[in-house]
């Protein structure tokens, strides 16, 4: 179910102390949620830094392997460093195969170049760069499209214009139509001149 796998620890320590000794060890502090009692573990900072590299790793079921058992999780936050390019924190949680979860995806807008408002030199200026989304873990993409080709100018694009694979729900459409808000909008620039 999961491409990424990391070896975590458990950790007893607990604390600031504890924590900033783990971080000169080169580790990342971590809690595992959901099902039963939270876990305190920490994992490699050089293992999670390659990981977070890929977008696709914000979004996707990762195995986090912990005395030779599989726990299957998602990353739900991270804690940042202020003025350094340090995690403090790992927020992990729990799934299974028959609950749903809630997540944020990636968003992509395509063919955006094959509309009639680009060939007439509009813009697309994009609102959102993630959704929140509801599937089963087996359902979860690593990103939703949203198809422009057939935009206007002066067009707004919504949530309910996101191309969905089987099973994924967007959160905010769940609650009703008032709820589909714009994820972006083609305009054309004043004085717009082809470039040339």
């Amino acid at each position: 179910m999961s491409k990424y796998t990391m070896i975590v620890t458990a950790r007893e320590d607990q604390g600031k102390g504890a924590s900033r000794r783990l971080r000169r060890e080169g580790l990342v502090p971590a809690i595992v949620y959901g099902s039963t009692t939270p876990l305190s573990v920490s994992l490699s900072a050089n293992e999670l830094n390659k990981a977070l590299q890929d977008d696709a790793f914000y979004s996707s079921p990762i195995n986090l392997e912990l005395d030779g058992k599989n726990n299957v999780v998602i990353l739900k936050d991270l804690q940042r460093h202020p003025s350094k390019p340090v995690i403090l924190h790992a927020d992990f949680q729990r799934i299974s195969d028959k609950q749903r979860i809630k997540i944020r995806v990636p968003l992509q807008f395509i063919n955006f170049e094959k509309s009639a408002a680009a060939k007439a030199s509009a813009k697309f200026a994009a609102e959102s760069a993630v959704v929140e989304v509801t599937c089963l873990a087996k359902d979860l993409p690593e990103f939703v499209t949203c198809d422009l080709s057939q935009i206007q100018s002066g067009q707004i694009a919504h949530l309910s214009d996101i191309d969905l694979p089987k099973g994924v729900e967007i959160v905010a459409l769940r609650r009703g139509e008032d709820h589909d808000q714009g994820i972006g909008y083609c305009y054309s620039p004043r004085g717009a001149k082809t470039a040339g």
